[in-house]
Protein backbone atom coordinates (compact mmCIF):
# COMPACT_ATOMS: atom_id res chain seq x y z
CA UNK A 1 0.00 0.00 0.00
CA UNK A 2 1.56 3.46 -0.58
CA UNK A 3 1.32 6.08 1.74
CA UNK A 4 0.03 9.62 0.74
CA UNK A 5 0.84 12.63 2.72
CA UNK A 6 0.18 16.05 2.30
CA UNK A 7 1.74 17.33 -0.58
CA UNK A 8 3.00 20.25 -2.39
CA UNK A 9 3.02 21.77 -5.48
CA UNK A 10 6.04 22.32 -7.91
CA UNK A 11 5.95 24.76 -10.57
CA UNK A 12 8.30 25.35 -13.39
CA UNK A 13 11.38 28.40 -13.31
CA UNK A 14 10.18 30.65 -16.61
CA UNK A 15 12.31 33.74 -17.37
CA UNK A 16 13.14 34.99 -13.83
CA UNK A 17 10.22 33.33 -11.59
CA UNK A 18 8.16 30.39 -10.71
CA UNK A 19 5.44 30.04 -12.77
CA UNK A 20 2.60 27.27 -12.56
CA UNK A 21 2.15 27.76 -16.75
CA UNK A 22 -0.47 26.85 -18.68
CA UNK A 23 -0.69 22.98 -18.69
CA UNK A 24 -3.38 21.79 -16.22
CA UNK A 25 -1.58 18.27 -16.19
CA UNK A 26 0.52 16.84 -13.08
CA UNK A 27 2.34 13.67 -11.87
CA UNK A 28 3.10 12.19 -9.00
CA UNK A 29 6.93 12.66 -6.94
CA UNK A 30 7.55 10.03 -4.48
CA UNK A 31 9.83 9.46 -1.49
CA UNK A 32 11.58 6.27 -2.52
CA UNK A 33 12.06 5.07 1.18
CA UNK A 34 8.87 4.96 2.34
CA UNK A 35 6.59 5.52 -0.97
CA UNK A 36 4.96 8.46 -0.26
CA UNK A 37 3.70 10.87 -2.53
CA UNK A 38 5.74 13.80 -1.37
CA UNK A 39 4.77 16.56 -4.23
CA UNK A 40 2.65 17.08 -7.35
CA UNK A 41 4.77 18.16 -10.12
CA UNK A 42 3.55 20.47 -13.33
CA UNK A 43 4.16 19.18 -16.58
CA UNK A 44 4.25 21.63 -19.54
CA UNK A 45 2.07 21.74 -22.37
CA UNK A 46 3.26 23.56 -25.77
CA UNK A 47 1.99 27.27 -24.53
CA UNK A 48 4.71 26.60 -21.40
CA UNK A 49 7.17 25.51 -24.16
CA UNK A 50 6.51 28.52 -26.37
CA UNK A 51 7.23 30.80 -23.88
CA UNK A 52 9.98 29.12 -22.22
CA UNK A 53 12.03 29.03 -25.72
CA UNK A 54 10.92 32.89 -26.60
CA UNK A 55 12.55 34.08 -23.09
CA UNK A 56 16.03 32.00 -23.98
CA UNK A 57 16.04 33.37 -27.44
CA UNK A 58 15.42 36.82 -26.22
CA UNK A 59 17.62 36.46 -23.66
CA UNK A 60 20.39 34.81 -25.51
CA UNK A 61 20.51 37.61 -27.93
CA UNK A 62 22.24 39.79 -24.83
CA UNK A 63 23.41 37.52 -23.16
CA UNK A 64 26.50 36.08 -25.68
CA UNK A 65 27.44 39.81 -26.12
CA UNK A 66 27.91 40.30 -22.08
CA UNK A 67 31.58 40.78 -21.88
CA UNK A 68 33.61 38.01 -20.33
CA UNK A 69 34.20 38.92 -16.99
CA UNK A 70 30.42 39.67 -16.41
CA UNK A 71 29.99 36.26 -17.03
CA UNK A 72 32.60 34.78 -15.40
CA UNK A 73 31.68 37.05 -12.10
CA UNK A 74 27.69 35.45 -12.34
CA UNK A 75 29.68 31.92 -12.68
CA UNK A 76 31.84 32.61 -9.56
CA UNK A 77 28.84 33.90 -7.38
CA UNK A 78 26.88 30.76 -8.51
CA UNK A 79 29.87 28.35 -7.39
CA UNK A 80 29.97 30.49 -3.72
CA UNK A 81 26.10 29.81 -3.78
CA UNK A 82 25.93 25.99 -4.60
CA UNK A 83 29.11 25.41 -1.94
CA UNK A 84 27.11 27.00 0.64
CA UNK A 85 23.85 25.27 -0.23
CA UNK A 86 25.06 21.74 -0.38
CA UNK A 87 23.32 20.65 2.42
CA UNK A 88 19.99 21.61 1.36
CA UNK A 89 20.64 20.35 -2.02
CA UNK A 90 21.89 16.86 -0.97
CA UNK A 91 18.67 16.57 1.57
CA UNK A 92 15.68 17.10 -1.80
CA UNK A 93 17.82 14.95 -3.81
CA UNK A 94 18.00 11.98 -0.58
CA UNK A 95 14.36 12.88 -0.36
CA UNK A 96 13.27 12.21 -3.80
CA UNK A 97 16.05 10.00 -5.36
CA UNK A 98 16.61 7.72 -2.63
CA UNK A 99 20.24 7.90 -2.51
CA UNK A 100 22.52 8.61 0.67
CA UNK A 101 23.10 11.79 2.08
CA UNK A 102 26.89 10.87 1.48
CA UNK A 103 26.14 9.98 -2.04
CA UNK A 104 23.68 13.27 -2.77
CA UNK A 105 26.69 15.54 -1.68
CA UNK A 106 29.45 13.55 -3.89
CA UNK A 107 27.49 14.43 -6.32
CA UNK A 108 26.79 18.30 -5.94
CA UNK A 109 30.87 18.15 -5.17
CA UNK A 110 31.43 17.20 -9.31
CA UNK A 111 29.43 19.27 -10.12
CA UNK A 112 31.05 22.05 -8.69
CA UNK A 113 34.15 21.18 -10.06
CA UNK A 114 32.29 21.51 -13.83
CA UNK A 115 30.95 25.04 -12.24
CA UNK A 116 35.04 25.81 -11.50
CA UNK A 117 36.16 24.95 -15.09
CA UNK A 118 33.82 27.28 -16.57
CA UNK A 119 34.76 29.93 -14.94
CA UNK A 120 38.00 29.55 -16.54
CA UNK A 121 35.99 30.73 -19.41
CA UNK A 122 38.55 33.53 -20.71
CA UNK A 123 41.30 31.33 -21.47
CA UNK A 124 39.03 28.47 -22.89
CA UNK A 125 37.28 30.45 -24.97
CA UNK A 126 40.59 32.14 -26.51
CA UNK A 127 40.93 32.11 -30.38
CA UNK A 128 44.49 32.03 -33.14
CA UNK A 129 45.84 34.84 -34.44
CA UNK A 130 48.35 34.32 -37.58
CA UNK A 131 49.68 37.13 -38.45
CA UNK A 132 50.42 38.47 -42.17
CA UNK A 133 49.38 35.22 -43.76
CA UNK A 134 50.07 37.03 -47.24
CA UNK A 135 50.87 40.54 -47.84
CA UNK A 136 48.70 43.07 -45.64
CA UNK A 137 46.47 40.11 -44.38
CA UNK A 138 45.79 38.16 -41.06
CA UNK A 139 43.73 35.42 -39.98
CA UNK A 140 42.09 35.19 -36.75
CA UNK A 141 39.38 32.74 -35.27
CA UNK A 142 37.11 32.97 -32.73
CA UNK A 143 33.94 31.03 -31.07
CA UNK A 144 30.55 32.17 -30.90
CA UNK A 145 28.03 30.40 -28.66
CA UNK A 146 25.09 28.12 -30.54
CA UNK A 147 22.05 30.31 -29.00
CA UNK A 148 19.62 28.44 -26.94
CA UNK A 149 20.23 24.99 -25.76
CA UNK A 150 18.55 22.73 -23.39
CA UNK A 151 19.39 20.20 -21.42
CA UNK A 152 17.68 16.48 -20.81
CA UNK A 153 18.66 14.92 -17.64
CA UNK A 154 17.81 11.75 -15.69
CA UNK A 155 16.72 10.75 -12.43
CA UNK A 156 20.35 9.42 -10.90
CA UNK A 157 22.26 12.45 -10.75
CA UNK A 158 19.35 15.40 -10.36
CA UNK A 159 22.17 17.94 -9.35
CA UNK A 160 25.09 16.63 -10.76
CA UNK A 161 24.13 16.07 -14.68
CA UNK A 162 22.62 19.51 -15.05
CA UNK A 163 25.49 21.18 -13.70
CA UNK A 164 27.70 19.16 -16.26
CA UNK A 165 25.68 21.28 -19.08
CA UNK A 166 24.13 24.55 -17.77
CA UNK A 167 27.48 25.84 -16.37
CA UNK A 168 29.72 25.85 -20.00
CA UNK A 169 26.94 26.26 -21.71
CA UNK A 170 25.67 29.67 -19.94
CA UNK A 171 29.70 30.32 -19.73
CA UNK A 172 29.90 30.39 -23.46
CA UNK A 173 27.38 32.50 -23.78
CA UNK A 174 23.99 30.40 -24.20
CA UNK A 175 20.47 30.91 -22.60
CA UNK A 176 19.53 27.35 -21.13
CA UNK A 177 16.97 25.23 -20.71
CA UNK A 178 16.49 22.82 -18.44
CA UNK A 179 14.38 19.60 -18.69
CA UNK A 180 14.36 17.80 -15.91
CA UNK A 181 13.19 14.03 -14.79
CA UNK A 182 9.97 14.08 -13.16
CA UNK A 183 11.25 12.19 -10.73
CA UNK A 184 13.17 14.20 -8.48
CA UNK A 185 12.80 17.43 -9.75
CA UNK A 186 13.01 19.89 -6.58
CA UNK A 187 16.89 20.18 -6.48
CA UNK A 188 17.07 21.72 -10.16
CA UNK A 189 14.03 24.84 -8.72
CA UNK A 190 17.02 25.48 -6.22
CA UNK A 191 19.61 25.52 -8.43
CA UNK A 192 17.11 27.95 -10.60
CA UNK A 193 17.04 30.23 -7.87
CA UNK A 194 20.73 30.20 -6.94
CA UNK A 195 21.53 31.44 -10.65
CA UNK A 196 19.15 34.20 -10.47
CA UNK A 197 20.62 35.45 -6.68
CA UNK A 198 24.05 35.01 -8.41
CA UNK A 199 22.73 37.70 -10.59
CA UNK A 200 22.47 35.95 -14.03
CA UNK A 201 19.63 37.51 -16.49
CA UNK A 202 16.24 36.37 -16.59
CA UNK A 203 16.00 33.70 -19.36
CA UNK A 204 19.07 32.65 -19.84
CA UNK A 205 18.35 29.17 -16.76
CA UNK A 206 15.27 27.99 -16.85
CA UNK A 207 13.36 24.89 -15.34
CA UNK A 208 10.57 23.51 -17.66
CA UNK A 209 9.22 20.07 -16.18
CA UNK A 210 7.92 17.69 -18.64
CA UNK A 211 7.24 14.26 -20.43
CA UNK A 212 7.98 12.85 -23.51
CA UNK A 213 5.52 15.95 -25.22
CA UNK A 214 7.88 18.74 -23.78
CA UNK A 215 10.95 16.60 -24.86
CA UNK A 216 9.94 16.32 -28.26
CA UNK A 217 8.51 20.04 -28.37
CA UNK A 218 12.36 20.56 -27.71
CA UNK A 219 13.69 18.34 -29.88
CA UNK A 220 11.52 19.92 -33.30
CA UNK A 221 11.19 23.52 -31.75
CA UNK A 222 13.07 25.63 -34.64
CA UNK A 223 14.34 27.92 -31.81
CA UNK A 224 16.37 25.45 -30.23
CA UNK A 225 19.85 25.19 -31.47
CA UNK A 226 21.30 22.24 -29.49
CA UNK A 227 20.34 18.91 -26.97
CA UNK A 228 22.16 17.56 -24.35
CA UNK A 229 20.67 14.24 -23.36
CA UNK A 230 22.10 11.94 -20.98
CA UNK A 231 19.96 8.90 -20.22
CA UNK A 232 18.73 5.05 -21.33
CA UNK A 233 20.72 3.86 -24.99
CA UNK A 234 17.25 3.69 -26.83
CA UNK A 235 16.02 7.30 -25.42
CA UNK A 236 19.57 8.70 -26.49
CA UNK A 237 18.70 7.19 -30.18
CA UNK A 238 15.93 8.16 -30.73
CA UNK A 239 16.50 12.22 -29.21
CA UNK A 240 19.88 12.01 -31.54
CA UNK A 241 17.90 11.05 -34.71
CA UNK A 242 15.05 13.70 -34.02
CA UNK A 243 16.68 16.79 -32.99
CA UNK A 244 19.26 16.42 -36.05
CA UNK A 245 16.46 15.72 -38.26
CA UNK A 246 15.48 18.82 -37.11
CA UNK A 247 18.55 20.49 -37.31
CA UNK A 248 19.95 20.49 -33.85
CA UNK A 249 23.59 20.43 -32.60
CA UNK A 250 23.37 17.45 -30.59
CA UNK A 251 25.45 15.03 -27.67
CA UNK A 252 22.88 12.47 -26.46
CA UNK A 253 25.06 10.17 -23.97
CA UNK A 254 23.47 6.60 -23.67
CA UNK A 255 23.35 3.59 -21.65
CA UNK A 256 26.01 1.11 -20.06
CA UNK A 257 27.34 -2.42 -19.29
CA UNK A 258 30.47 -1.30 -17.19
CA UNK A 259 32.67 -4.96 -16.81
CA UNK A 260 35.83 -4.95 -14.49
CA UNK A 261 38.31 -7.35 -14.75
CA UNK A 262 39.84 -8.85 -11.69
CA UNK A 263 43.24 -10.71 -12.39
CA UNK A 264 44.62 -13.49 -9.96
CA UNK A 265 48.00 -10.80 -9.17
CA UNK A 266 44.97 -8.51 -7.95
CA UNK A 267 44.62 -7.41 -4.27
CA UNK A 268 41.81 -8.94 -4.18
CA UNK A 269 40.50 -7.18 -0.72
CA UNK A 270 40.75 -3.95 -2.27
CA UNK A 271 38.98 -4.85 -5.66
CA UNK A 272 36.48 -6.70 -3.70
CA UNK A 273 35.86 -3.32 -1.52
CA UNK A 274 36.13 -1.39 -4.71
CA UNK A 275 33.15 -3.58 -6.30
CA UNK A 276 31.20 -3.44 -3.97
CA UNK A 277 31.27 -0.02 -3.87
CA UNK A 278 30.72 0.48 -7.09
CA UNK A 279 28.15 -1.88 -7.65
CA UNK A 280 25.96 -1.36 -5.11
CA UNK A 281 26.66 2.44 -4.34
CA UNK A 282 23.34 4.64 -5.21
CA UNK A 283 21.31 1.37 -5.38
CA UNK A 284 23.96 0.81 -8.72
CA UNK A 285 21.51 3.28 -10.37
CA UNK A 286 24.61 4.97 -11.90
CA UNK A 287 25.54 5.00 -15.91
CA UNK A 288 29.01 4.40 -14.45
CA UNK A 289 28.39 1.41 -12.08
CA UNK A 290 29.95 -1.80 -12.21
CA UNK A 291 27.65 -4.18 -13.07
CA UNK A 292 30.09 -6.90 -14.72
CA UNK A 293 32.73 -8.77 -12.69
CA UNK A 294 34.93 -10.62 -15.16
CA UNK A 295 37.03 -12.63 -12.88
CA UNK A 296 39.96 -14.37 -14.34
CA UNK A 297 41.10 -17.91 -13.33
CA UNK A 298 42.26 -18.74 -10.15
CA UNK A 299 40.85 -15.27 -9.21
CA UNK A 300 37.52 -16.21 -9.25
CA UNK A 301 36.91 -18.44 -6.33
CA UNK A 302 38.51 -16.24 -4.02
CA UNK A 303 37.04 -12.96 -5.58
CA UNK A 304 33.06 -14.04 -5.26
CA UNK A 305 33.55 -15.25 -1.22
CA UNK A 306 35.13 -11.71 -0.47
CA UNK A 307 32.63 -10.08 -2.18
CA UNK A 308 29.67 -11.77 -1.11
CA UNK A 309 31.30 -10.75 2.52
CA UNK A 310 31.08 -7.29 1.63
CA UNK A 311 27.39 -7.54 0.00
CA UNK A 312 25.95 -8.69 3.09
CA UNK A 313 27.61 -6.23 5.25
CA UNK A 314 25.54 -3.48 3.55
CA UNK A 315 23.65 -1.38 5.33
CA UNK A 316 20.53 -0.32 3.75
CA UNK A 317 18.26 2.27 5.27
CA UNK A 318 16.48 5.39 4.70
CA UNK A 319 19.16 7.72 2.95
CA UNK A 320 19.03 10.04 5.69
CA UNK A 321 19.98 7.26 8.34
CA UNK A 322 23.71 8.38 9.91
CA UNK A 323 24.86 4.85 8.97
CA UNK A 324 23.01 4.21 5.70
CA UNK A 325 25.16 3.10 2.60
CA UNK A 326 22.63 2.51 0.05
CA UNK A 327 19.14 3.36 -0.57
CA UNK A 328 15.84 2.58 -2.53
CA UNK A 329 15.33 2.04 -5.98
CA UNK A 330 13.30 5.17 -7.13
CA UNK A 331 10.05 3.41 -8.51
CA UNK A 332 7.87 0.19 -8.09
CA UNK A 333 8.63 -0.23 -11.37
CA UNK A 334 12.11 0.04 -11.37
CA UNK A 335 11.79 -2.30 -8.84
CA UNK A 336 10.18 -5.18 -10.51
CA UNK A 337 12.28 -4.86 -13.29
CA UNK A 338 14.92 -5.72 -11.59
CA UNK A 339 13.60 -8.72 -9.77
CA UNK A 340 12.34 -9.92 -12.70
CA UNK A 341 15.94 -9.79 -14.05
CA UNK A 342 17.53 -11.11 -11.15
CA UNK A 343 14.93 -14.03 -11.48
CA UNK A 344 15.56 -15.08 -15.09
CA UNK A 345 19.04 -15.47 -14.44
CA UNK A 346 18.49 -18.08 -11.57
CA UNK A 347 15.73 -19.80 -13.63
CA UNK A 348 18.63 -20.24 -16.50
CA UNK A 349 21.23 -21.48 -13.96
CA UNK A 350 23.55 -18.73 -12.68
CA UNK A 351 24.16 -19.40 -8.92
CA UNK A 352 22.80 -16.81 -6.05
CA UNK A 353 25.31 -15.91 -4.29
CA UNK A 354 23.65 -12.90 -2.38
CA UNK A 355 19.99 -12.46 -3.00
CA UNK A 356 18.30 -9.14 -2.30
CA UNK A 357 14.89 -9.41 -4.01
CA UNK A 358 12.94 -9.76 -0.64
CA UNK A 359 14.54 -7.07 1.49
CA UNK A 360 12.36 -5.18 3.83
CA UNK A 361 13.65 -2.10 5.88
CA UNK A 362 11.88 -2.10 9.20
CA UNK A 363 10.17 1.26 9.32
CA UNK A 364 9.87 1.84 5.31
CA UNK A 365 7.69 -1.63 4.18
CA UNK A 366 6.22 0.75 1.84
CA UNK A 367 9.50 1.51 0.28
CA UNK A 368 11.02 0.50 -3.53
CA UNK A 369 13.96 -1.80 -1.94
CA UNK A 370 16.28 -3.89 -3.51
CA UNK A 371 19.00 -5.17 -1.42
CA UNK A 372 22.64 -6.14 -2.98
CA UNK A 373 22.69 -9.14 -5.25
CA UNK A 374 25.28 -11.02 -6.58
CA UNK A 375 24.93 -14.01 -9.19
CA UNK A 376 27.88 -15.88 -10.05
CA UNK A 377 28.03 -17.96 -13.33
CA UNK A 378 26.55 -15.64 -15.49
CA UNK A 379 26.58 -16.35 -19.05
CA UNK A 380 26.69 -13.37 -22.02
CA UNK A 381 23.31 -14.96 -23.74
CA UNK A 382 21.28 -14.23 -19.87
CA UNK A 383 19.46 -11.37 -19.68
CA UNK A 384 21.48 -10.17 -16.44
CA UNK A 385 24.15 -9.66 -18.66
CA UNK A 386 22.93 -8.39 -21.90
CA UNK A 387 20.61 -5.31 -20.22
CA UNK A 388 21.55 -2.47 -18.29
CA UNK A 389 19.91 -3.47 -15.11
CA UNK A 390 20.17 -0.41 -13.18
CA UNK A 391 19.74 -1.88 -10.05
CA UNK A 392 22.66 -3.12 -6.92
CA UNK A 393 23.17 -6.19 -8.98
CA UNK A 394 26.93 -7.72 -9.83
CA UNK A 395 27.10 -10.70 -11.83
CA UNK A 396 30.31 -12.52 -12.58
CA UNK A 397 31.28 -13.78 -15.71
CA UNK A 398 34.23 -16.51 -15.24
CA UNK A 399 36.98 -16.10 -17.96
CA UNK A 400 40.70 -18.00 -18.71
CA UNK A 401 42.58 -15.43 -19.58
CA UNK A 402 43.24 -11.43 -19.51
CA UNK A 403 42.37 -11.93 -23.79
CA UNK A 404 39.17 -13.75 -23.07
CA UNK A 405 38.05 -10.88 -20.90
CA UNK A 406 38.97 -8.37 -23.45
CA UNK A 407 37.51 -10.22 -26.17
CA UNK A 408 34.17 -9.69 -24.05
CA UNK A 409 34.34 -6.56 -23.38
CA UNK A 410 34.79 -5.70 -26.49
CA UNK A 411 31.97 -7.91 -27.69
CA UNK A 412 29.44 -5.79 -25.66
CA UNK A 413 27.22 -3.40 -27.63
CA UNK A 414 28.62 -0.37 -24.95
CA UNK A 415 31.27 0.97 -24.75
CA UNK A 416 30.80 3.86 -21.32
CA UNK A 417 33.43 2.58 -18.93
CA UNK A 418 35.73 -0.43 -17.79
CA UNK A 419 38.10 -1.05 -15.06
CA UNK A 420 40.92 -3.23 -14.26
CA UNK A 421 42.24 -4.76 -11.45
CA UNK A 422 45.91 -5.62 -11.36
CA UNK A 423 49.03 -5.24 -10.06
CA UNK A 424 51.13 -5.51 -13.28
CA UNK A 425 51.68 -2.71 -15.42
CA UNK A 426 51.94 -4.42 -18.34
CA UNK A 427 48.36 -6.06 -18.19
CA UNK A 428 47.50 -2.64 -17.53
CA UNK A 429 49.17 -1.17 -21.01
CA UNK A 430 47.54 -3.68 -22.61
CA UNK A 431 44.01 -3.76 -21.63
CA UNK A 432 44.05 0.28 -22.06
CA UNK A 433 45.27 0.14 -25.13
CA UNK A 434 42.98 -2.91 -26.19
CA UNK A 435 39.18 -2.29 -24.90
CA UNK A 436 36.96 -0.08 -26.75
CA UNK A 437 35.43 1.98 -24.30
CA UNK A 438 35.33 5.89 -23.86
CA UNK A 439 36.26 5.74 -19.88
CA UNK A 440 38.86 3.49 -18.27
CA UNK A 441 40.06 2.89 -14.49
CA UNK A 442 43.26 0.96 -13.81
CA UNK A 443 42.71 -0.08 -10.01
CA UNK A 444 39.84 2.29 -10.00
CA UNK A 445 36.40 0.89 -10.21
CA UNK A 446 34.42 4.09 -11.53
CA UNK A 447 36.60 6.34 -13.65
CA UNK A 448 34.59 9.56 -13.80
CA UNK A 449 36.84 12.07 -15.31
CA UNK A 450 37.56 15.07 -13.86
CA UNK A 451 35.99 18.70 -14.91
CA UNK A 452 38.92 19.85 -17.40
CA UNK A 453 38.83 16.30 -19.07
CA UNK A 454 35.71 15.66 -20.70
CA UNK A 455 33.06 12.61 -19.91
CA UNK A 456 31.72 10.28 -22.44
CA UNK A 457 31.84 6.66 -23.86
CA UNK A 458 31.56 4.82 -27.22
CA UNK A 459 29.68 2.28 -29.37
CA UNK A 460 26.22 2.65 -28.05
CA UNK A 461 26.68 4.85 -24.94
CA UNK A 462 27.23 7.96 -27.16
CA UNK A 463 25.10 9.17 -30.00
CA UNK A 464 27.19 12.43 -31.44
CA UNK A 465 30.99 13.29 -31.65
CA UNK A 466 30.86 15.54 -28.62
CA UNK A 467 31.69 14.45 -25.06
CA UNK A 468 30.18 16.20 -22.04
CA UNK A 469 31.70 19.16 -20.48
CA UNK A 470 35.43 19.78 -20.59
CA UNK A 471 37.31 21.05 -23.44
CA UNK A 472 34.61 19.02 -25.26
CA UNK A 473 31.92 21.22 -23.84
CA UNK A 474 33.49 24.33 -24.92
CA UNK A 475 33.44 22.79 -28.09
CA UNK A 476 30.20 21.66 -28.35
CA UNK A 477 28.18 24.63 -27.02
CA UNK A 478 30.00 27.01 -29.37
CA UNK A 479 30.92 27.40 -33.14
CA UNK A 480 34.11 28.97 -35.03
CA UNK A 481 34.71 31.94 -36.91
CA UNK A 482 37.33 32.50 -38.91
CA UNK A 483 38.10 35.98 -40.19
CA UNK A 484 40.31 36.88 -42.60
CA UNK A 485 41.37 40.74 -42.46
CA UNK A 486 43.29 43.03 -44.54
CA UNK A 487 43.37 46.72 -43.97
CA UNK A 488 45.05 48.53 -47.33
CA UNK A 489 45.85 51.99 -47.50
CA UNK A 490 43.22 54.13 -49.32
CA UNK A 491 45.91 54.85 -52.14
CA UNK A 492 47.05 51.46 -52.78
CA UNK A 493 45.70 49.50 -55.54
CA UNK A 494 42.52 46.66 -54.80
CA UNK A 495 44.32 44.42 -55.84
CA UNK A 496 40.99 42.74 -56.68
CA UNK A 497 41.50 39.86 -59.34
CA UNK A 498 39.08 37.36 -60.51
CA UNK A 499 40.98 34.46 -59.70
CA UNK A 500 39.93 32.55 -56.54
CA UNK A 501 41.79 34.13 -53.67
CA UNK A 502 45.11 32.05 -52.51
CA UNK A 503 47.84 32.47 -49.83
CA UNK A 504 49.86 31.05 -53.11
CA UNK A 505 49.21 34.68 -54.62
CA UNK A 506 51.73 36.20 -52.71
CA UNK A 507 54.68 33.73 -53.55
CA UNK A 508 53.74 33.24 -57.15
CA UNK A 509 56.47 32.30 -59.40
CA UNK A 510 57.08 34.44 -63.10
CA UNK A 511 57.69 32.58 -66.02
CA UNK A 512 61.52 33.38 -65.18
CA UNK A 513 60.84 30.82 -62.52
CA UNK A 514 61.24 34.05 -59.79
CA UNK A 515 59.32 34.55 -56.96
CA UNK A 516 56.76 38.46 -57.16
CA UNK A 517 55.93 40.24 -54.55
CA UNK A 518 59.68 40.17 -52.80
CA UNK A 519 61.76 43.17 -52.43
CA UNK A 520 63.22 44.37 -55.58
CA UNK A 521 67.01 43.10 -54.14
CA UNK A 522 65.67 39.82 -53.55
CA UNK A 523 63.79 39.34 -56.89
CA UNK A 524 66.48 40.33 -59.09
CA UNK A 525 68.92 38.43 -57.64
CA UNK A 526 70.56 35.11 -58.03
CA UNK A 527 69.05 34.74 -54.38
CA UNK A 528 65.24 35.64 -55.01
CA UNK A 529 64.59 31.71 -54.02
CA UNK A 530 67.00 30.44 -51.25
CA UNK A 531 68.69 27.33 -52.65
CA UNK A 532 67.91 27.92 -55.85
CA UNK A 533 70.68 27.76 -59.01
CA UNK A 534 71.25 26.33 -62.32
CA UNK A 535 74.20 24.34 -60.71
CA UNK A 536 72.85 21.75 -57.13
CA UNK A 537 76.13 22.63 -56.04
CA UNK A 538 76.46 26.75 -56.43
CA UNK A 539 72.93 26.43 -54.60
CA UNK A 540 74.59 24.50 -51.63
CA UNK A 541 77.44 26.89 -51.78
CA UNK A 542 75.35 29.79 -51.33
CA UNK A 543 73.31 28.55 -48.31
CA UNK A 544 76.45 27.71 -46.37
Amino acid sequence: MTVTTETSTINHFINGAESAGEGDRTTNVYNPATGAVSAQLRLANRADLDATVAAARKAADTWGDISLAKRTAVLFKFRELVASHVEELARLVTAEHGKVLSDAKGEIGRGLEVIEYACGIPTLLKGDYSDQVSTGIDVFSFREPLGVVAGITPFNFPVMVPLWMAPMAIATGNAFILKPSERDPSASMLLAKLWKQAGLPDGVFQVLHGDKETVDGLLTHPDVDGISFVGSTPIAQYVHETAIKHGKRVQALGGAKNHAIILPDADLDNAADHLAAAAFGSAGERCMAISVAVAVGDAADLLVKKVEERALAVKVNNGTAPDAEMGPVITPASKDRIVKIVTEAEQAGAAMVVDGRDLVVPGHEDGFWVGPTVIDHVKTEMTAYTEEIFGPVLVVVRVDSLEDGINLINANPYGNGTAIFTSSGAHARTFQRSVTVGMIGINVPLPVPVAYHSFGGWKASLFGDKHIYGPEGVSFYTRGKVITSRWPEPTAASGASYNFPSHADDHAVRHDGIAEGLPDELAHGEDAVPGRADDATEGRGRRD
